[in-house]
């Protein structure tokens, strides 16, 4: 299904009026055994769609849940080729999408058109690859789309506005747009024209525009989808699943229901 399965996903949140809501978590956290039932309960909780991590040895973008997160996977001796088996032999028991999150070396050691494959059969609809700038997108742009595979783009508050504008044209599934400057992680308010840089992007942007990246509290999903189509929530959520606090993520997404 792959793009279709996404866009498939936005639309009917859309059509209920609500906003859309995007849990991320790391794969393997707690041991891989769990990520089956992790992804049911998030489907069941409401979730629109699943970005999952992959625990990486030089994670740039992630702040200190998430890479507390990643070595407790590497720990469990989790790696990008078993998260994929794991997630073809779950493939037909899932519904919700799933958006792997992961960094271009991996990708490179595992072989770009080896892994575009590997993404299909495992039923990996979109991939996030935050080191991945567009100039070098190339790299891994046709094999993803032979296989179906959306990549998804990072609009950050740093890129200049004709940057921003390319980067909401080329996105496929939805826009990323990052909400602060830095990496991950919970944050207590964000930047004051906010809302008018999300506003801006949605005007670019055919594909959904969710903002990502310190979104830590039913308030922070409310004031940020009054501008955008809905929120991805990465360390509250670690967080709360590896606390065993599942009444915190329902509460998160319920917040993006209008």
């Amino acid at each position: 299904m792959g793009k279709e399965k996404l866009d498939q996903a936005f639309r009917a949140v859309k059509a209920q009026g609500d906003k859309a809501f995007v849990p991320y978590i790391m794969a393997g956290d707690g041991g891989l055994d769990q990520l089956d039932e992790q992804l049911a309960f998030l489907e069941e909780a409401g979730a629109t769609v699943v970005e999952l991590g992959i625990a990486f040895s030089d994670p740039v973008a992630d702040g200190p849940t998430i890479q507390e997160a990643g070595l407790r996977a590497r720990a469990n001796g989790v790696s990008l080729t078993a998260v994929l088996e794991k997630l073809k032999e779950s493939k037909e028991r899932r519904n919700i999408p799933i958006v792997l999150m992961t960094y271009i070396n991996p990708i490179h050691a595992y072989g770009v058109e080896a892994f575009a494959k590997s993404c299909q059969e495992a039923g990996v609809d979109g991939l996030i690859i935050p080191d991945l700038p567009l100039e070098e997108e190339g790299i891994i742009v046709p094999a993803l789309q032979q296989h179906d595979i959306a990549l998804i783009r990072l609009a950050a508050l740093t890129s200049t506005k004709e940057r921003l504008a390319d980067i909401a044209q080329r996105t496929e599934g939805f826009l990323y747009a990052v909400t602060v400057t830095g990496t991950t992680g919970a944050r207590s308010s964000f930047q004051e024209h906010l809302g008018e840089h999300l506003a801006s992007l949605q005007q670019q942007c055919e594909a959904p525009v969710l903002a990502g990246f310190g979104v830590s509290t039913p308030d922070h999903v409310k004031a940020l989808t009054k501008h955008c189509d809905g929120v991805v929530v990465g360390s509250r959520i670690v967080d709360s699943l590896h606390k065993g606090d599942r009444d915190t993520i329902r509460e998160l997404i319920e917040a993006a229901k209008q």
